[in-house]
């Protein structure tokens, strides 16, 4: 039986790996992107997505979306954002921070990795511009960026924020003007503590925190950006109730769920499940009203067996 499903289509799925060729160093990249090809269940590490590799990306031109990870964290916890983002007309790349992740953690804790995530996700896009494959599908006025965390951290400096180290050291990074809207997740704001650090900030953002976070909490957040934005009103603060600061990572497998693991641990009754069949709405509606994406018509079909 033959079903036309005009706003649902499949995620392809690249990986491809940037170089900074200053450091004389590179990172992967994994990119969620619209496709017609069906998709099937894959395996990313201890993950499984229902995406189709390397297939042909969708007729048309997209936003672009590149999700910052956080501190010692993984590129792969977004996947719950990333599909359906993507299934939804949008472009999704997700950089492996170079010495700030979960295999090599070499660089916490320093200048150089303050410096080094604004500027990686910056030659992300260059590089996703002038690839031969998705470049001509990219919509390059219509660039955002979510950050959990420290990619929170990541997404404000992009955005022009100026970050200072924790003895009070300012960080000299280039902001990117490409970066029109930004989602912050539980964002490690602290670093643009002092004042007239985040007066450069002026674009739409939608800020989510969680009730019960111990790593970044209210008073680290939302209270030191509300505060010093040009235009709060631009700033769309939801917190999330009962939520913890890793709550916002996708849903772990079960058997990596463990209360010493604590990234796939929330607060006592928290549904991870259920909030993230919500969490990515949220944010598509967000990027949707902040980046303004053209009409897009992609018109499926494939069979459904019945």
């Amino acid at each position: 039986m033959m079903s036309i499903y005009p706003d649902i289509i499949f995620t392809g799925s690249r990986i491809l790996e940037i170089s900074d060729e200053d450091l004389g160093i590179s990172f992967p990249v994994l990119v969620h992107y619209p496709t017609k090809t069906p998709s099937s269940p894959t395996l990313f590490g201890p993950y499984t997505m229902d995406v189709s590799v390397n297939a042909l990306i969708a007729e048309g031109q997209f936003p672009l979306v590149l999700i910052s990870h956080g501190n010692s964290g993984s590129h792969l916890i977004y996947r719950s954002i990333s599909i359906y983002l993507a299934q939804r007309g949008y472009i999704v790349a997700m950089p492996e921070h170079y010495g700030n992740n979960r295999r090599n953690n070499e660089l916490a804790n320093s200048i150089e990795n303050l410096q080094y995530r604004p500027k990686h996700i910056s030659l992300t896009i260059d590089q996703l511009l002038s690839d031969s494959l998705l470049g001509r599908s990219v919509l390059p006025e219509k660039i955002g960026v979510i950050g959990h965390s420290f990619g929170g951290y990541t997404a404000l400096a992009l955005a022009g924020g100026i970050p200072w180290t924790r003895s009070g050291q300012q960080v000299e990074i280039q902001p990117d003007s490409r970066v029109k809207a930004i989602v912050l997740m539980a964002p490690a704001a602290a670093y643009f503590y002092p004042e007239g650090s985040l007066t450069r900030v002026n674009l739409p953002i939608l800020l989510l925190i969680a009730q019960h976070d111990e790593f970044t909490p209210k008073q680290w957040t939302s209270d030191i950006i509300l505060k010093q934005v040009p235009d709060p009103s631009k700033v769309t603060l939801k917190t999330i109730e009962n939520a913890g600061h890793f709550s916002f990572s996708s849903p772990f497998p079960p058997a990596m769920k463990n209360p010493h693991f604590l990234p796939s641990t929330d607060p006592p009754g928290f549904d991870r499940e259920e909030f993230h069949r919500q969490l990515p709405d949220e944010i598509l509606n967000f990027l949707n009203r902040s980046l303004n994406p053209l009409p897009i018509e992609i018109k499926l079909e494939y069979y459904n067996p019945c």
